[in-house]
């Protein structure tokens, strides 16, 4: 897999394959919109009963990452869980093997629209609203107050009739894509998004980061 280098708000970044964003500079890894516990909370609430192994997914592509990058610091960038609940409800496995990713580094939870609470006790790392260093990193971009890193939207684009996950990379604002299984999409044409990102690049999550123009929308 091939990283794609791109420069945004004077910083240079690499987007990874897996739609995780790494800072060089920072030895950062950010992750967007885990919804770790996702089935348990759809089942909880009387939704569609979902294979309850996405969390485990997760979990594992999040240990690849950290293994390819060695980061310093670990950013989820909000969502991290699918509402307060479901953070609640990590089983015993889950909570050890996000303790042993965590351990040597900083991991800091920035509170999402699904979970804005504080984590629970049994996980490691440090609540945040936001991250402001710079540039901000939240969980929603706020058209007018960039530059920002966030996620929230799941952005995707449509490559040769299938759907890709994708970064969107504007001037004000950077926008990753949902790093957890069983997580859906919102297309870069969208008007959402297009407000947010008139002109910029889709940089899709393919075998390699593969980098798109976008926009000129109508």
């Amino acid at each position: 897999m091939t990283d794609h280098p791109f420069d945004f708000a004077g910083q240079a970044l690499l987007a990874r394959p897996s739609g995780a964003l790494f800072w060089p500079a920072r030895r950062w890894l950010i992750l967007a919109d885990l919804h770790l516990g996702k089935a348990e909370r759809m089942a909880r609430r009387g939704g569609a009963l979902l294979p309850p192994y996405e969390t485990r997914a997760s979990l594992d592509r999040m240990e690849a990452e950290i293994a390819a990058t060695d980061p310093s610091t670990v950013v989820s960038l909000g969502d991290g869980f699918d509402d307060d609940a479901a953070g609640q409800a990590l089983d015993d496995e889950t909570c050890a093997r996000l303790a042993a990713m965590a351990a040597g580094r900083r991991w800091i939870w920035v509170a999402g629209n699904h979970d804005p609470g504080r984590i629970c006790a049994r996980l490691p790392g440090e609540s945040l609203d936001q991250i402001r260093d710079g540039l901000t990193l939240r969980h929603e971009a706020l058209a007018g107050q960039g530059p920002d890193i966030s996620g929230h939207y799941h952005p995707c684009i449509r490559l040769a009739g299938q759907r890709r996950r994708c970064f969107l990379v504007g001037r004000d604002h950077l926008i990753l894509p949902a790093f957890g299984t069983y997580t859906g999409g919102l297309e870069v044409t969208d008007r959402a998004l297009a407000a947010l990102v008139p002109q910029g690049i889709a940089i899709a999550c393919t075998a390699r980061a593969l980098p798109v123009p976008v926009g000129m929308w109508p």
